[in-house]
């Protein structure tokens, strides 16, 4: 795997739960695993979108957050941490959620990517509080859901400015 983030001792690649937790080895990528996963997550909802619109975003999030569920409990506790940043199923499901209310231009998913990126890196109260608080898969998972949050709610204000989002 050469310059690629080691997987836990337990765990390989064709694991599942590797699988789905790394989102298919996207957050194994070097320096900003989110970002990447966050990129990553963005083929697969672009054809989401062209396939069943918002809705088949806002049911693929589901689908994602289900199995983020399991995949990162059991990744987090193979890797011994309470939150690896090798996880980035997190950033797929909250990042769906976010594209899913805006159409699909370039323009307003590159808005969407960087607002939610920013709100998952800064993490204001009470995305914060989600990231300290939660333990297991809920905890991974619910802090990236509470920056999705945020950044449809910014969205949601400068479509009163805005036409583009």
């Amino acid at each position: 795997m050469g310059f690629l983030t080691p997987l836990p001792g337990s765990l390989r690649i064709s694991d599942p739960a590797a699988l789905a937790a790394t989102w298919f080895g996207a957050g194994l990528l070097p320096r900003a695993p989110g970002t990447w996963g966050s990129l990553a997550a963005l083929p697969p909802g672009l054809a989401l979108a062209w396939l069943g619109g918002p809705w088949a975003l806002v049911a693929g999030a589901g689908i994602a957050f289900a199995l983020g569920l399991w995949a990162a409990a059991l990744y987090a506790a193979a890797a011994a941490k309470d939150d690896p940043s090798e996880v980035v199923i997190d950033e797929v499901a909250a990042l769906w959620l976010v594209l899913a209310i805006l159409p699909v231009t370039p323009i307003a998913w590159l808005a969407g990517f960087l607002l939610f990126r920013f709100f998952d890196v800064i993490k204001p109260w009470p995305v914060s509080l989600a990231d300290r608080r939660l333990k297991g898969g809920l905890g991974i998972m619910a802090d990236d859901m509470v920056a999705a949050a945020y950044a449809i709610l910014v969205i949601l204000i400068c479509r009163n400015f805005t036409e583009v989002l």
